[in-house]
């Protein structure tokens, strides 16, 4: 009798041990299968201003913080209506080309939720010694555009502002690629870039070139460009999340401002689409040069001055560039960040 009870005895114990590993099996099972699910849309190929995602999927950031992250390619509609259809829960935009989503009787669903440069990193580059360092030097040379109303209208600002003749600027369309080639090549006097990877990739290439910054000529175009956006629906059911993901980001810029070389090889590594693979020292020196941009002298990562927000949008406003006034504290929360 008293085998049979220790027989028995054993086969509960087993059974309980089993138990238990079966149900912590389950439990890791089941916190995988609980990752939050978030899709993040690029507004264009891979690169710098990027960095501080990747940075968060190949460290596990985003993991830790109990989200599975996807980052995609903007779709043919662009990286705001991608978000807005909720296609993607957050997208990469900027302040300028959000202005007209945000207007109209059917307003995208949209909001920012995080700067990923604190200044507008933007301006002028053309061929050194051209007279083209200042705005009304561009007067009588030619300018490749994108055509937008609000680009044109910036550099009209500036052009006049600064005492030259907007209307003796010969405007061509803008199909560059490659902004120093173009330049070297006569194929347009001065275009508009992103200092931290068009000016980076014309000393890269060895071009000599002057420049100048629209937020350096009026603060009024110290507007956030890159931006974070997030769909509106997905903000409001989803806040917990929303927070871990901009906690996940700010730890990835983070590290890119204090690694950058690291964190450049770790971009190169992400990219998926290949069209970083044979450009090291372009996104390198890219990278030492933006990651001082990424916080810059705000007090904390992804931080949106509400004064410079609404003052460009006021401007716009101002300029007959936008078909109805913003109220302040109109695209654009803080209430996500840490």
């Amino acid at each position: 009798m008293k085998k049979q009870l220790k027989k028995l005895t054993a086969v509960l114990l087993c059974a309980v041990l089993l138990f238990g590993l079966a149900a912590c099996g389950g439990k890791e099972d089941a916190d995988a299968s609980e990752k939050a699910e978030i899709v993040l849309s690029l507004d264009w190929t891979p690169n710098t201003n990027h960095t501080g995602i990747y940075v968060a999927l190949a460290k596990g950031y985003f993991a830790d913080a109990g989200l599975n992250v996807t980052v995609v390619q903007p779709s043919q509609n662009g990286a705001a209506a991608m978000c807005a259809a909720g296609q993607a829960q957050f997208a990469i935009e900027a302040q300028d080309t959000l202005a007209a989503a945000l207007i109209g009787d059917a307003p995208l669903g949209v909001t920012a939720v995080a700067a990923l440069l604190q200044h507008n990193t933007s301006g002028i580059i053309s061929r050194k010694g051209e007279g083209m360092d200042t705005p009304k030097g561009l007067t009588g040379h030619t300018y490749a555009t994108w055509d937008s109303p609000i680009e044109q209208a910036m550099l009209k600002y500036v052009v006049e502002k600064d005492g030259g003749d907007f209307s003796k600027i010969k405007l061509i369309p803008n199909n560059i690629t490659d902004e120093a080639g173009a330049l070297r090549e006569h194929l347009t006097d001065a275009v508009w870039i992103f200092y931290g990877w068009g000016g980076i990739a014309a000393k890269v290439s060895g071009l000599e070139f002057d420049y100048f910054s629209f937020a350096d000529i009026d603060k009024v175009f110290d507007y956030y460009t890159p931006i974070l956006i997030g769909n509106n629906a997905y903000l409001e059911s989803h806040p917990d999340e929303t927070r871990a993901l901009l906690d996940a980001l700010e730890k990835g810029y983070t590290y890119a401002i204090e690694h950058p070389e690291e964190a450049a090889q770790i971009l190169i590594d992400g990219d998926t689409t290949g069209s970083l693979r044979d450009s090291k020292e372009l996104v390198t020196e890219s990278q030492k040069w933006i990651s001082a941009q990424y916080k810059a002298d705000a007090q904390q990562w992804g931080y949106i001055d509400p004064a410079r927000w609404d003052g460009f949008y006021q401007w716009l406003w101002d300029n007959h560039l936008i078909e109805e006034e913003l109220p302040k504290g109109t695209g654009y929360t803080n209430a996500y960040l840490s």
